[in-house]
């Protein structure tokens, strides 16, 4: 059984609250859960000291018996120091896609043009 500590939603309609919980991997997000760690509430303000609640004890147990963190969930552990997260990097995401370069080079085509004139 594979165990995934991730964040199950909870609260009103555009208004979430989430718990970061244990669960089996195969579970459904908002079902059956394992254990529950802690909160996530991300209408607060980010300086906000209730905006994330973990036990961060309760994690470490966890992590140590195998279950595997979701992005946002290692993202919290990062910041509480109970895990070390690996920066990702994508020197791809700035660039424009093919279309945008196509008319970026058709649009310099004409100034040069323009400019010739």
């Amino acid at each position: 059984m594979s165990l995934k500590i991730r964040l199950a939603r909870g609260g009103a309609k555009k208004r979430p609250v989430y718990r970061i919980v244990v669960a089996d991997a195969r579970a459904p997000r908002d079902g059956r859960f394992i254990e529950k760690l802690g909160t996530y509430s991300p209408m607060l303000p980010k300086d906000s000291g209730t905006r994330v609640v973990l036990d961060i004890e309760k994690a470490k147990e966890w992590l140590a018996k195998g279950a595997q963190p979701t992005d946002r969930v290692a993202r919290f552990l990062d910041a509480a120091g109970a895990l070390k997260r690996e920066a990702r990097n994508n020197p791809n995401k700035a660039e424009p896609g093919k279309k945008a370069q196509e008319r970026a080079e058709a649009k310099a085509k004409k100034a040069g043009e323009a400019a010739a004139e």
